[in-house]
């Protein structure tokens, strides 16, 4: 409650004539710890958004969220030219966000007024109205570009600053956020920039023994619309400043995969194959990138694509070259 108010979340008026409240609950959660233990307690208002109308409530509600492949980019970048890697939360993102349409809530339980008659005018954006991702992104985004950033045309929620020959970035998931670059000073400004404008949370970037869980089934949705890696990865180097200048191997353990790829004869087993997925075939021959075998187990890409064994991950990791800087020397 002292957040809302300390943001001041809504002012307490009489309801005009033929607007309607909003219902509300507070949500009780555990916040956990690896181990098991309990880090805090965690209360959040929630508005019932599923009582809006559309055109009336609200419009437009779409937000942008972080790309995978554009975080992988990102750390592969960082690990291989050392940059620094720096994670943050924004505590109560959503309440930030700046709500264009009125919006009226009844009293929230527990709220104590002595106004009787009266009802919540949202000032700011509240979970579970359905136009909050999109308030809170608008205002981030505002920030970002206040303070000097671009947002790149290639991830969204993806933002660029290039100075004097170096880079600085930022990418944000819903209210996480990854800050990285060759331009130390210009990251510890933005830090403190980003301190004013919103309470930030430093969740400090440290490995995890295996990052992902085996058995579990990841890949794409079925409904998912298919883009062109390739062409998108290239394209997001290039306006970090790093434009690829050579052809791109792309190490594949699987043979029958690589013949199919440069045999430009169709044969009646591949015609399950989708037909969009034929221009790598082009690129092949346009040498953008090319095909090397390389064994199963030396298929360091599997660190990133799929659930690998304990064994896997570290014998992947010796090979990439990463150590664990949190490990007892």
């Amino acid at each position: 409650m002292k957040a809302l108010e300390k943001n001041q979340t809504w002012t307490l008026e009489t309801i005009p004539r033929g607007k309607k409240t909003i219902g509300c609950r507070w949500v009780f959660t555990i916040k956990h710890n690896a181990d098991g233990s309990i880090e805090r307690y965690k209360a959040r208002l929630v508005v019932k958004g599923y009582t809006q109308t559309y055109g009336i409530d609200y419009e437009e509600t779409f937000a942008p969220v972080a790309k995978l492949n554009t975080v992988r980019v990102l750390l592969s970048l960082a690990v291989n030219l050392d940059w620094p890697l720096h994670q943050f939360d924004v505590k109560n993102a959503f309440l930030h966000g700046e709500l264009t349409k009125e919006v009226y809530m009844d009293i929230p339980p527990g709220y104590n007024t002595t106004q009787t008659g009266t009802v919540c005018k949202s000032r700011k954006a509240l979970y579970g109205l359905k136009q909050s991702p999109r308030a809170w992104f608008g205002r981030f985004t505002m920030a970002m570009k206040n303070n000097g950033f671009k947002q790149c045309n290639s991830d969204h929620t993806m933002f660029l600053k290039h100075w004097k020959g170096k880079v600085t970035t930022l990418i944000i998931y819903v209210d996480d956020m990854i800050i990285t670059g060759n331009d130390k000073q210009e990251i510890s400004q933005l830090q403190d920039y980003l301190a004013t404008e919103f309470e930030m949370k430093d969740l400090d970037c440290k490995p995890a023994d295996t990052p992902i869980v085996q058995n579990h089934h990841l890949g794409e949705y079925l409904d998912q619309v298919p883009t062109n890696k390739e062409r998108y990865q290239r394209k997001l180097l290039t306006e970090l400043g790093y434009k690829p200048t050579s052809t791109m191997n792309l190490f594949c353990d699987n043979k029958a995969a690589i013949a199919i790829a440069q045999n430009p004869v169709q044969h009646d087993r591949t015609k399950h194959v989708e037909v969009d997925r034929h221009f790598i075939k082009q690129k092949l021959e346009a040498k953008v990138f090319q095909f090397p075998f390389v064994k199963s187990e030396d298929q360091l890409a599997d660190i990133l694509t799929k659930a690998i064994s304990s064994k896997a991950f570290h014998n992947s990791l010796d090979q990439l070259g990463i150590g664990d800087i949190y490990a007892p020397t």
